[in-house]
């Protein structure tokens, strides 16, 4: 079965840069970019808009529901 354009096209990880803003404060959540998983499911190709200056990149499954 082939996928369609669109679905190959888009990401299957969203990537995030998350700053912690305190005890009791909910972190903040920045989409930098997107991972693509290899079709033999043993690797990521990533892509980043930007670099978070303290190197820290969390991979989420990709969802209509950010986090």
């Amino acid at each position: 079965m082939k996928k369609d354009k669109t679905s190959s096209n888009a990401p299957t990880h969203i990537a995030y840069a998350v700053r912690d803003r305190g005890e009791g404060k909910k972190a903040i959540w920045t989409r930098i970019g997107g991972a693509w998983a290899h079709a033999d499911g043993n690797g990521f190709n990533i892509q980043l808009e930007v670099v978070p200056l303290d190197g820290r990149v969390t991979l989420r499954v990709a969802s209509d529901k950010q986090p």
